[in-house]
């Protein structure tokens, strides 16, 4: 039985004991108050991943997120498990079930934590300018508020109602959880399934561009509280496409993100 009552109003989610979440009105996306957006729920399925206990010094080095339905603006119960332990590389699995099922699960490596700073080699230019001189985004009219509005929007090329690629800082105005300072990690999930809207080629008004999944590979855990997002997305010939996307932080590139998009009209 979910445990109900209020949501407070500080965070993207309340925590309701016995690892269940209350989401917030901060957490729905642009088209409806009561579905969520889907970075403040893979944020909470990465914290879950996060709590999986390790006995050596490991780093999560990717991140799938599969959507099986709309996430609810609702409690959530979440856990996370290690599938597959090993010395040097470990898979885990997470799940995100709403009272009606489950709604989202997470699937992610973990490897062995090395200094391979000498071999630093292949990360594209970092992000520039940085997050105080971009130009501050509004919310686009009739887009709703929720996740957008929790979000602080920094524009160094692109807008969320302009289509085609977009380079984009963000950073989080509320916690993931009440209570809890986000780690690195949870910002960067917070972030990158933005990155189909953000550079979207298509007007929303007229189109879908729906992801089915959000794989995110980590090259190192950002630091601060600025995620910058270079996105860009391709349309495939058959109604399916692929939104990219370099994130940063204010040092550099911190990962790379992918999303599968079903396109067609509305």
């Amino acid at each position: 039985m979910t445990p109900d009552g209020p949501a407070d109003q500080s965070a993207f989610f309340e925590p309701r004991g016995d690892d269940w979440f209350a989401a917030t009105p901060h957490t729905a996306g642009p088209w409806s108050v009561g579905h969520q957006h889907l970075g403040p729920p893979s944020a909470l399925l990465a914290r879950a991943l996060e709590h999986c206990p390790a006995d050596r010094e490991m780093q999560l080095s990717r991140i799938t997120i599969e959507i099986l339905g709309p996430v609810p603006v609702a409690p959530l119960h979440v856990r996370a498990q290690i599938a597959r332990p090993g010395k040097s590389v470990e898979q885990l699995t997470a799940s995100l079930e709403s009272e009606r099922g489950v709604v989202a699960t997470a699937s992610a490596w973990r490897m062995l934590s090395g200094d391979t700073t000498a071999q630093l080699a292949g990360a594209v230019e970092p992000l520039t300018p940085s997050a105080e001189f971009g130009q501050q985004l509004p919310r686009p009219a009739g887009w709703l508020g929720g996740y957008l509005d929790a979000m602080e929007w920094r524009s160094i090329d692109g807008a969320l109602d302009v289509p085609g690629p977009a380079k984009i800082w963000l950073r989080q105005r509320v916690p993931l959880v009440t209570g809890e300072q986000p780690s690195g990690l949870q910002r960067l999930l917070a972030v990158a399934d933005s990155g189909n809207g953000a550079s979207s080629r298509l007007k929303p008004t007229e189109w879908y561009f729906i992801n089915t999944e959000l794989t995110v590979h980590i090259q190192r855990e950002p630091t601060g509280e600025w995620i910058g997002l270079d996105a860009n997305t391709i349309i495939g010939p058959n109604g399916v496409g692929t939104a990219v996307s370099v994130l940063h932080d204010h040092h550099g590139q911190v990962a790379n993100g992918a999303q599968s998009l079903l396109i067609r009209p509305r």
